[in-house]
């Protein structure tokens, strides 16, 4: 058995828990929109055609914001084509995924669907085919109360009220090959900027993220954030980051810590993001919209290929996650929480069958993958101030990062509802006794611990056995001093009273 420590104590703030950092995206990709969030026919289906399991699954997922259109999708997306009536709307080749859109979900549509789930709204407008004059078109449709004959057509089209979008993503992954209208970071830099100049003319409170480095491993990675910061600073609020992990080559170890490259990706980003605020002699500090992360195998993706028949919302990217691909998750997500001083909001890539926590059958039934779990439980429980935590833990060696600790945590405290740790073991193969420090916090005791493993680490659930992977209560706890007992390979929430 290992041994670790850490120390809880509340005058360790990093920053308010963000709400924000609870988001997911959805894009019209695969079965995400299409027999994911909307299927009219299905027995669940509300009146707009909206799936009620989906919607019920996304509020016990705690989601806070939804990104939407895309994604590589809204690099050739009119927005245009998704107003109006239904019936009349046209069907268009998407070039990203190779697949043909219908359009019978758009702006209106996905706002309501917000609406009912209770999040809010997260917009990404086309910089790839298009630029200045048709961001402005959909943010003038979108959010000015009526008046305009933009505004006026959606107050036509059954949306009376403004959809008051305040979070603006200016274009996606800008700097990819693969994405329709790819441009240099100087390119993109002075329509982002134009963009957001025009797009503040209306509404000079709106949230604006430019487009970061889609991952950390792009050969223009920071040469590009620092060239797209230097021209658009001082009229953006965000720089996005993008991050996908995958299990390479059976090697499990590195798989775990796939967190320690997302935390070099953060602590990049934001030293390249005050370098030009520096240079531009600027207080003002630009933070990360972290808006697209998961567990993704990419590689299977890329060695199928997309489809040639261009299918209407055919099957892409349904990975079916494990219990390994869980506490990695978890992982990522404990990295999140403990950067939230510049960490201000997330996006989890995505919401329904497409690399995501709920799965779908259409016209059947919908489930939780193991994935599910550790981000309902923290956005059920994380409140209050982020603490930062620095655990005395052993270490691993791994091919890719090299030493890890095998102990990553990260926990949340509230005067009112308590002191919250979320913690992952690493280890492949043995438990570890980890002891908690709480004397700061007073007279508290453990109130609730619960622990998302199992001895099969690839074992995952599906529509006949949703339960199979799920949370458990962890009996392996002791009161004076507090220790909890930490299976290998597990993610684990322990609450404090």
């Amino acid at each position: 058995m290992h041994q670790a420590r850490l120390t809880l104590d509340p005058a360790f703030k990093v920053a308010p828990v963000r709400r924000r950092t609870f988001g997911t995206f959805v894009e019209h990709l695969g079965r995400c929109v299409y027999t994911g969030i909307h299927e009219p026919g299905h027995p669940t289906a509300d009146e707009d055609g909206f799936r009620r399991d989906v919607l019920d699954l996304t509020r016990e997922l705690g989601v806070s914001t939804v990104r939407y259109p895309g994604g590589n999708f809204v690099s050739g997306y009119r927005w245009e084509d998704g107003i109006g009536p239904v019936a009349q709307r046209p069907r268009r080749l998407d070039l990203a995924w190779h697949s043909t859109e219908t359009n019978e979900v758009g702006v209106d549509e996905f706002v309501r669907w917000c609406r009912k789930a209770g999040v809010e709204p997260m917009m990404a407008v086309n910089l790839g085919t298009r630029g200045i004059a048709e961001a402005l078109d959909l943010l003038e449709y979108a959010n000015h109360p009526s008046g305009t004959t933009l505004s006026d057509l959606r107050v036509t089209n059954d949306a009376k009220e403004p959809h008051d979008i305040r979070m603006w993503c200016l274009g996606n992954e800008m700097d990819g090959p693969w994405q329709t209208g790819h441009k240099t970071a100087r390119e993109y830099g002075r329509l982002a900027a134009e963009t957001a100049r025009a797009m503040r003319m209306i509404d000079p409170a709106l949230e604006l993220v430019a487009c970061g480095s889609s991952s950390s491993s792009m050969p223009t990675f920071g040469t590009w954030e620092a060239e797209v910061l230097e021209e658009t600073y001082d009229l953006v609020d965000y720089i996005s980051c993008h991050a996908y992990y995958e299990e390479r080559d059976g090697d499990l170890g590195s798989f775990l810590a796939s967190s320690t490259d997302m935390e070099y990706f953060i602590s990049s980003v934001v030293a390249t993001a005050d370098s030009v605020g520096a240079r531009l002699k600027s207080r003002k500090k630009i933070n990360i919209s972290f808006d697209e992360w998961n567990v993704w195998y990419l590689s299977r993706f890329q060695d199928a290929g997309a489809p040639q028949d261009w299918p209407v919302a055919p099957p892409l990217l349904e990975d079916h996650y494990h219990l390994a691909d869980a506490v990695t998750f978890g992982g990522l997500l404990i990295t999140l929480l403990r950067n939230s001083d510049r960490v201000t909001a997330a996006s989890l890539a995505q919401l329904v069958n497409v690399i995501a926590p709920i799965m779908t059958e259409p016209g059947g039934r919908a489930w939780r993958q193991t994935t599910f779990h550790p981000f309902a439980q923290a956005s059920r429980h994380a409140a209050g101030d982020v603490l930062r935590v620095e655990p005395d833990s052993p270490v691993y060696e791994t091919k890719a990062y090299g030493e890890v600790p095998l102990l990553h945590a990260v926990a949340t405290h509230s005067a009112t509802e308590g002191t919250t740790l979320f913690a992952v073991n690493r280890s492949v193969d043995t438990p570890l006794s980890l002891e908690i420090d709480a004397r700061a916090l007073g007279g508290v005791r453990i109130v609730e611990a619960s622990t998302l493993t199992d001895p099969d680490v690839y074992a995952g659930n599906s529509a006949d056995e949703p339960g199979r992977i799920t949370p458990r209560a962890n009996a392996d706890v002791e009161a004076d001093p507090l220790r909890v007992l930490l299976p290998p390979v597990s993610w684990n929430v322990i609450r404090l009273a």
